[in-house]
């Protein structure tokens, strides 16, 4: 059980230390009760909650409105890991909306919010937002928003040109104020290069086992996922028997650096 505040400053020093950690999506307060109780020291209340929790293809028709209701029930239920909140798709496409919409997820209750993609009109939105005291995580690689541009949910920077973009985004995105951020479905070894070339936490999901976090959807890692599960997915559910033992499981093996292996990379 965690006694004190999860905070960035606490992960920033997890990263010097070479302390792994894990985080899961949480959606409401009986999970994320849960989840605090095993010791997690961190959960996102994700857009993903469009296809885990509403039975969506994507993550495109989630809203400020869903986040902020679940946020608000995640809080309630783990006061003291750092909760973050993902910003839905076009809501923060310019500087108002972000400030808006930002503002009403830290009233949630969360303690950063977590925006996807690169180029120079999201590094500008991070400064404006850490300008006005929100933290923000960036999220680069493969980003679900942007769904309907890869043509589907594809792994990003298996080419060198693609790998040095989303590397340079990487240090653009420190460079921006970013606090810290996730990087998902990339090839194992541009996971550890970024995380090696960035002083934040990095948090991979589908990124290889260098990366200082790894996170995953709570469905995927307790096997009630339904339709095609990712390749970085397990199931640490099965063979336990015991949802708090899949949790504990889950933080050793990523502890421990035996999660994710070989067969959940790219």
């Amino acid at each position: 059980m965690l006694t004190k505040p999860i905070t960035a400053s606490v992960l920033r020093q997890w990263k010097l230390t070479k302390e792994k950690f894990s985080c899961i999506t949480a959606y409401d307060a009986s999970f994320s009760r849960l989840f605090e109780e095993q010791g997690m020291p961190v959960m996102l209340v994700g857009d993903s909650l469009g296809m885990a929790a509403q039975g969506h293809t994507s993550t495109i028709p989630v809203c400020v409105s869903d986040v902020a209701y679940h946020t608000r029930s995640v809080r309630r239920g783990a006061p003291n890991s750092l909760v973050m909140a993902d910003m839905p798709f076009m809501s923060y496409s310019n500087a108002d909306d972000a400030c808006k919409n930002a503002a009403t997820l830290m009233r949630s209750g969360a303690n950063i919010v977590k925006v996807e993609g690169s180029g120079s009109w999201v590094y500008d939105t991070i400064r404006k937002l850490t300008q006005r005291s929100v933290p923000v995580s960036g999220h680069i690689g493969m980003t679900p928003q942007a769904v309907n541009i890869y043509g589907g949910f594809k792994v990003q920077g298996r080419n060198e040109a693609a790998a040095s973009k989303i590397l340079e985004a990487a240090k653009q995105l420190e460079e921006a104020g970013a606090q810290m951020m996730v990087l998902e479905c990339i090839p194992e070894t541009l996971g550890q290069k970024i995380t090696e070339s960035v002083s934040i936490p990095t948090i991979g999901i589908g990124a290889g086992k260098h990366t200082d976090g790894q996170i995953l959807v709570m469905h995927d890692a307790l096997g009630i996922s339904s339709g095609k599960v990712p390749r970085f997915a397990k199931n640490f559910l099965s063979g336990t028997g015991d949802i708090r033992a899949a949790v504990r499981l889950y933080m050793q093996e990523v502890k421990e650096g035996h999660y994710p292996a070989k067969e959940h990379t790219y």
